[in-house]
C-alpha cells in the first residue's frame, strides 16, 4: 500500500490554516474565541474542539494501525486555538515519522478497532476506505462547517489547501 500520510498531513495543514483564519475572524470582530471553539451545528453534535481532536486522532490512528507502529496517546485537554494548532502539529510530526516501508502490505493487514466491549475487524484497504477516510473527512468537514456557519470567511479552496 502506498503511504496515505501525505494526503492526510496536507488536509491537516489545511485545517490548521482554517483555524488560523478563525482566530483572525475573532480578533477582527471582537469575538471571544470560546464562542467558536464551543460552537456546534446542532445541540446534539460535537463542538469545534472535539471535531478537530477526532480528525487528528483518526489520521494518527490510521498511520499507526496501517504501519503497525505504536499509536501515541494524546490527552484530549485542548481548549484554545493555540492548543488545537499544537495538536495538529504533533499529529503531523508523528505521521511524518512513520517509515514509508511500514505501509508495505498494509492493504491486507488486519486492523481491529475496539469500541468498549465491541470490536470491528477490517483488512487494511477496507479500514482506510470504509472507516478511516470517511471518519476523518466527516470531522474535518464538520469543523469547517461550524466555522463557516459562524461567519468565518473560508471556502472550498481553504478546505482543499489551495488558497
Amino acid at each position: 500500500m502506498q503511504s496515505p500520510v501525505s494526503s492526510y498531513t496536507h488536509s491537516l495543514r489545511s485545517l490548521a490554516a482554517i483555524l488560523k483564519t478563525a482566530v483572525t475572524h475573532c480578533d477582527d470582530r471582537g469575538i471571544d474565541p470560546d464562542v467558536l471553539l464551543n460552537a456546534r451545528l446542532f445541540p446534539d453534535m460535537l463542538n469545534l474542539i472535539r471535531n478537530v481532536l477526532i480528525a487528528c486522532d483518526t489520521a494518527k490512528g490510521l498511520a499507526a494501525r496501517l504501519s503497525e507502529t505504536e499509536n501515541p496517546v494524546f490527552e484530549d485537554t485542548e481548549t484554545t486555538f493555540d492548543e488545537l494548532q499544537e495538536r495538529i502539529s504533533k499529529t503531523i510530526a508523528f505521521m511524518e515519522s512513520v517509515p514509508e516501508a511500514g505501509f508495505e502490505g498494509a492493504e491486507e493487514r488486519e486492523v481491529v478497532l475496539k469500541f468498549g466491549p465491541e470490536e470491528a475487524r477490517f483488512i487494511g484497504s477496507a479500514y482506510l476506505s470504509n472507516f478511516a477516510a470517511p471518519n476523518f473527512y466527516f470531522h474535518m468537514t464538520t469543523a469547517y462547517n461550524i466555522l463557516r456557519h459562524n461567519g468565518v470567511v473560508i471556502g472550498k479552496r481553504d478546505f482543499l489547501g489551495a488558497a
